[in-house]
């Protein structure tokens, strides 16, 4: 048999070299559902606004291992006692993570994958998973599900302060090029310590993690809720949800085996079945429906696929207040007597978009002070921004159909 070296190391213009820390974690990278997720752009559609953004939840679940590595690295080096098995069982959880989400991952789950989370999906491929590989990856399930009782290994994988935040913010900046969401990860892993098995940060990086929780409040309206790609994802759910209508009306839509399984909301059937079709899919599948789509002979799923293939979005505006339900309705009649159709709820949509930069309540950072005081961040006297911080900040996204361009 064919010697293969499985401690390979991956060049990510991120982080830079990023080693494969053992066998197992190379089997898992290399297994069908991980590399799925090559397929799967991390950020959506934000490529309509950001053209670099087109990286993949692949290069993120990569650049999270690593960073979790690292911070494993970190603690041992301040005297928590993390075994092997505990390293290994945080890096498969952190490597798994995001092994649930689907092509245009939010997307789908408020429309064709009723009920179907991405957490709850990613839990259950972790465990057919643990079954191929014969219950190697039962530490790393308890640490994802939160069962472990040395809690702060959970928090690397999932908080306020987790790997994941951390790769996904710096990757994000660098892939659409703003820069105000840059942030220094190493700095921050650096100062991470455990106090009574919580992850908490030493006091001298206080102002690295504020920077951090800054960073990501401006990449959630400069990118994430970018009235542009929040217009595009808008209108994605509702070609989606004009196509599962026609679906269940018996009405033909060109669509791959997979996609076409979720479509016809055969959701009923068992998780088994589910799991199968949904690793089939990725964001070719979506992608190769619109481009036929437009040409359907359904006006409305047509003309919202050329929106998105043509990028020819609506109007789109972002209020500090809601506009008024009759100016919403004027809007929908003109458009239902320019296009002839009945329901023009498609093309006129208003949302609440609401973003707190840090909350408190959960999973809190705690600050360890050099007497081995614990102080939430907020409440610490060295901070100068968190306090700030916990005002959520709420705005309200409009987008409607210009019957000019029609």
């Amino acid at each position: 048999m064919e010697y293969v070296n499985k401690l390979k190391v991956f060049n990510d213009p991120v982080h830079g070299f990023i080693s494969i820390p053992n066998e197992l974690i190379f089997d898992i990278i290399q297994h069908p559902y991980f590399q799925r997720l090559r397929r799967i752009c991390q950020t959506g559609l934000t490529e309509m606004v950001y053209p670099g953004a087109k990286h993949s939840r692949f290069h993120h679940a990569l650049g999270a291992m690593h960073l979790t590595e690292k911070a494993v690295d970190i603690l041992r080096a301040k005297n928590i006692e993390i075994s092997e098995a505990e390293k290994n069982g945080v890096l498969c959880a952190i490597l798994l993570h995001d092994v649930g989400h689907g092509p245009f991952s939010h997307t789908l789950e408020h429309t064709i994958m009723e009920g179907l989370v991405h957490e709850r999906i990613s839990l259950h491929i972790m465990e057919e998973l643990n079954h191929e590989f014969k219950g190697q990856l039962d530490l790393a399930i308890q640490i994802f599900k939160g069962e472990y009782p040395r809690k702060f290994l959970t928090q690397l994988v999932s908080s306020q302060l987790d790997m994941d935040r951390l790769d996904y913010l710096k990757r994000d900046s660098f892939y659409t090029g703003v820069v105000e969401g840059n942030i220094n990860p190493d700095r921050i892993i650096s100062t991470l310590n455990v106090c009574d098995d919580e992850l908490v940060i030493d006091s001298k990086g206080i102002y690295s993690v504020e920077k951090y929780l800054a960073a990501r409040m401006f990449m959630y309206w400069q990118v994430y809720n970018h009235k542009s790609s929040f217009t595009a994802e808008v209108i994605l759910t509702q070609v989606l949800r004009r196509a599962k209508e026609l679906s269940r009306m018996g009405i033909h839509l060109f669509a791959t085996d997979a996609f076409r399984y979720f479509l016809q909301n055969n959701l009923n059937l068992e998780m088994k079945e589910k799991l199968e079709q949904f690793t089939r899919l990725d964001d070719s599948d979506i992608w190769a429906s619109l481009k036929q789509w437009q040409y359907h002979d359904d006006i409305i799923l047509s003309t919202l696929s050329k929106m998105i293939i043509n990028r020819k979005l609506p109007i789109s505006k972002i209020y500090n207040q809601p506009e008024a339900n009759e100016v919403l309705d004027a809007y929908q009649q003109e458009i239902a007597e320019k296009l002839t159709i009945e329901d023009a709820s498609y093309f006129v949509h208003q949302s609440t978009i609401r973003v707190t930069p840090y909350d408190k309540d959960y999973s809190p950072i705690k600050v360890l002070g050099k007497d081995k005081s614990l102080t939430e961040i907020s409440a610490s006297p060295l901070q100068i921004l968190s306090h700030h911080l916990l005002i959520p900040i709420e705005k309200y996204h409009i987008c409607y159909l210009d019957v000019k361009k029609i």
